[in-house]
């Protein structure tokens, strides 16, 4: 319950403010488990460790310390393990797949996303099914690979539309994935592949995802937006988009917000930077996360 909380503040509060607290409840919850008798105690403990894991990973990459974030993760990995649920390592290593996905490490993220499978078997729940399959997309797109990333893209639409039928998502998950995080995906995956259409073709549908409380998560959409719009040739619509979601990563120091808005920059690379170019590069300027 108390990770739950910490999961649901991180949409509102620098992760900086954060993980301390999910620090200390970690120590806290392994100086227990060290006192726990008897296996099944141990075990119940060891799943509880995992997810704080997790969750100081996930801190530590909004952060931009992916050092620690790799760190985190993995031992979120070797605690589900320990707990032997295999639900929950599926979790886990989906979420490391996840993140190396993003960082364009493509050929670790579908290996980490294939084991994530392989402990689940044919029999896994739909929202694994589905959230696995956006996983897998994103590192495809990481690669290049803009059929195998599609393939992955429809896959994982089609089982979100059966999670609606089921009743609320299992643990570890604590958010739905539905389709509208599915559109997001495909955006991020257009984001990556340079394909503006992909980007534009899922504005609408990505509504649910842009309206949410979670204001760190909105702002790296609005990124993968912006660099569709950057890939069309619309300057004036990028800069502006990815401003608006830079602010966002300065409130709440979000190194990874910061990096992602400076690879949009990156990625343009005309003679002359027209005045929306330099009023982003002037915000850039100092900024130190």
């Amino acid at each position: 319950m108390a990770t739950t909380a910490f999961r649901r503040l991180d949409g509102t509060t620098p992760s900086r403010q954060l993980v301390d607290t999910v620090l200390s409840h970690l120590k806290l919850t392994q100086s227990i488990a060290q006192d726990a008798e008897g296996e099944d105690e141990r075990a119940r403990l060891a799943a509880v460790g995992s997810e704080v894991a997790s969750l100081a990973g996930w801190l530590h990459w909004d952060m931009g310390d992916n050092g620690s974030a790799r760190t985190w993760y993995g031992a979120s990995i070797k605690a589900a393990r320990r707990a032997a649920n295999p639900l929950l390592a599926a979790y886990q290593m989906g979420s490391l797949a996840q993140f190396e996905a993003h960082s364009g490490n493509a050929a670790q993220g579908l290996s980490l996303a294939r084991s994530a499978r392989k402990q689940l078997g044919p029999n896994m729940p739909v929202i694994a099914d589905a959230w696995l399959s956006g996983v897998e997309a994103l590192a495809h797109a990481a690669a290049g690979a803009e059929d195998s990333a599609d393939e992955a893209l429809r896959a994982a639409a089609r089982r979100a539309k059966q999670i609606e039928r089921e009743d609320a998502p299992p643990w570890p998950w604590v958010f739905s994935f539905t389709e509208a995080k599915v559109a997001a995906t495909r955006v991020s995956c257009g984001a990556r592949l340079g394909l503006p259409r992909w980007v534009a073709s899922e504005q609408d549908s990505t509504a649910a995802v842009m309206s949410s409380g979670h204001d760190k998560q909105r702002a790296l959409l609005m990124l993968d937006m912006a660099s569709g719009h950057l890939a069309a040739g619309r300057l004036d619509g990028a800069f502006t988009m990815a401003a608006r979601a830079l602010e966002v990563g300065l409130r709440y120091k979000s190194g990874r917000i910061v990096e992602r808005a400076r690879a949009v920059r990156r990625s343009y690379s005309g003679p002359t930077p027209p005045k929306v170019v330099r009023d982003f590069d002037d915000r850039l300027h100092g900024v130190f996360l």
